[in-house]
């Protein structure tokens, strides 16, 4: 009989609970906030994420904290055990994404995700190994839910990259992750009341404000969570999660599970990820592009923002621009080897989520921005 260690324990639990670049010249941008105007460095282990990778500070009346993305994958960067493994860092970034797979509060990715407009819920994700260039990626997997942990098994595994829909689930099935329901009541009525709005033409009736809750009515998500974490070692890895834009059309897929447009990671210079319009991502390689970008000599927060506006200047000969704006909403992250970090977005007021060894907490740091709101 195995011995059931500490690592095989951890693993068990997750499989079955489951970027100075001057500012553009034009009215609507301004230079990045003081807080932002250098890259911050902090001591490895670090860990950066999306926003929705730290879930605030816990309250003194709070008797159950809620656990956060960057914490859990600190904390498994800093056991012996895992990181004494070829995969640990690579299980330490997979388990931290899995905090947000597994909350049914966070409409973005997981449990309780978005569905597509058929109602169904379809899952993107990938991971990217830094030590050994490997990266394996899962796209519109249904009733699985932590995808991340399936794109793992990919990487791991098989002499693959990606596998998609129904092979990805039998793909995750095989590996022992449980059938899940991922459709939440909360999530079913945010998709109904869309279903009940979107054309005034068809037969569904909407009803009236006062009998549908406000979050309901506010419904919308267009969200990821992107996590970057670097080890004792100077190792990198990364993993982009998410059930994509919400009421999609069957099928699509977007920047999460391709490597280079939702995540990148060069074990010689860094990792980078991104959430927002995928599209976008995708056609100028997003993450890939802010990896070169630091290749080049660029600090990360003018890495991304360098790449942020060469998506917007594409995005203008396309007419994706609105009062001199882009029409849509995007951030990259970026991680360098040394532990230098940073984040923009493309307006201002974002935040992404950091945890270091200095500390052992995360906590929220201002994004640079492109354009004001």
């Amino acid at each position: 009989m195995t011995r059931m260690t500490r690592r095989s324990f951890l693993e068990g639990v997750a499989a079955t609970g489951a970027a100075a670049l001057t500012q553009p010249a034009c009215a609507a941008s301004r230079p990045a906030p003081a807080g932002a105007a250098v890259a911050r460095r902090a001591p490895a282990p670090l860990v950066i994420a999306s926003a929705n990778g730290w879930r605030g500070a816990a309250r003194p009346d709070d008797p159950a904290p809620r656990q956060s993305a960057v914490e859990t994958a600190l904390a498994l960067l800093g056991d012996a055990e895992v990181a004494a493994g070829k995969y640990g860092l690579l299980e330490a970034v997979v388990a931290g994404v899995g905090v947000v797979e597994d909350d049914p509060e966070d409409h973005s990715v997981g449990l309780g995700g978005l569905p597509n407009e058929e109602g169904v819920v379809q899952l993107d994700a990938a991971v990217m190994f830094g030590p050994t260039h490997q990266a394996g990626a899962v796209a519109a997997l249904e009733n699985i839910q932590n995808p991340a942990r399936a794109a793992m098994y990919v990487l791991r595994y098989t002499d693959h990259a990606l596998i998609v829909g129904p092979g990805a689930y039998r793909f995750a099935r095989a590996f022992g992750m449980p059938h899940a329901e991922l459709l939440t009541e909360e999530a079913r009525k945010m998709w109904l009341y869309w279903k009940q709005r979107a054309n005034e033409r068809d037969d569904w009736l909407t009803p009236p404000d006062e009998q549908v809750e406000e979050s309901v009515r506010r419904a919308y998500s267009g969200g990821t969570i992107h996590l970057s974490a670097l080890d004792a070692q100077g190792d990198l890895a990364a993993a982009t999660t998410t059930s994509g834009l919400s009421y999609k059309i069957s099928g699509r897929v977007g920047d999460s599970p391709l490597v280079g447009a939702g995540l990148f990671c060069d074990n010689d210079v860094g990792a980078a990820g991104a959430t927002g319009r995928g599209e976008e991502v995708i056609v100028n390689c997003g993450a890939y592009a802010v990896v070169a970008a630091m290749r080049r000599g660029l600090e990360p927060k003018d890495a991304c923002l360098e790449t942020l506006k060469e998506v917007a200047e594409k995005a203008r000969r396309r007419g994706l621009f609105q009062d001199g704006k882009p029409s849509f909403g995007l951030s990259f992250y970026a991680l360098r080897k040394d532990g230098a970090y940073g984040s923009a977005a493309m307006f201002e007021g974002g935040t992404f989520a950091v945890a270091d060894a200095a500390t052992g907490a995360g906590r929220h740091e201002p994004c640079a921005w492109l354009y004001d709101r």
